[in-house]
């Protein structure tokens, strides 16, 4: 569970999570492994594990559940959320078992470039950058559509990039009591909401 919180928090895939074991010990520390006497888990186990979250929909939970400790504990703040999208690509092969796509990928153009695969979008608490929603979708699948999902209802002002300008006149937004601070298009991203909360603290 832990090598998963490190997978989380630091972006590591299955692989790169091994070989931070053996690289730094203090991640191996924090894991509970004694390097000189513990066996590291291995790529395939570490992935097999993260499967067995995703089948039983624990991963969500967990999610769930670290929020809620954080909140009781005063370190997520909820007045403010910061929306934003990313993709995530996918093999275009179709060499597979069925010998088909995987359904619930998409393909998407973003500039100039095509991407085939899913989209994460997620919301985060705008005071300390602590994730506390994340919603997967396939690829072709509109930022804005999904930034009432991002929201956890406490929050008083949500902050996105120009992808999601005229969210607050969307159906699904109406009635909610927040403040929506969307960017011109070509002015801002949620990154530059981010750093610009932070120089304003």
């Amino acid at each position: 569970m832990r090598i998963y919180f490190l997978q989380q928090w630091f972006g590591l895939s299955d692989p790169a999570v091994e070989e931070a074991l053996y690289d730094t010990p203090l991640l191996a520390r924090f894991v509970g492994l004694d390097l000189g006497v513990d066996v590291v888990p291995d790529e395939s186990t570490i992935l097999r594990f993260r499967h067995l979250l995703e089948q039983h929909g624990l991963s969500a939970r967990i999610l769930e559940t670290v929020n809620r400790i954080l909140t009781e504990r005063g370190l997520m703040l909820k007045s403010g959320t910061i929306v934003d999208a990313t993709l995530i690509a996918a093999p275009s092969s179709t060499k597979n078992a069925s010998g088909q796509r995987d359904p619930e990928m998409h393909q998407t153009k973003k500039g100039n470039q095509w991407y085939f695969g899913m989209k994460a979008h997620v919301g985060v608490d705008a005071e300390t950058g602590l994730v506390h929603t994340v919603v997967a979708t396939a690829a072709n699948v509109s930022d804005v559509t999904q930034a009432h999902r991002l929201l956890h209802g406490q929050e008083t002002d949500v902050f996105a990039d120009a992808g999601y300008q005229g969210v607050d006149k969307r159906a699904e937004n109406q009635g909610k009591q927040v403040a929506w601070h969307v960017a011109m298009r070509g002015r801002a991203s949620a990154g530059h909401w981010t750093r610009a909360l932070f120089l304003a603290r």
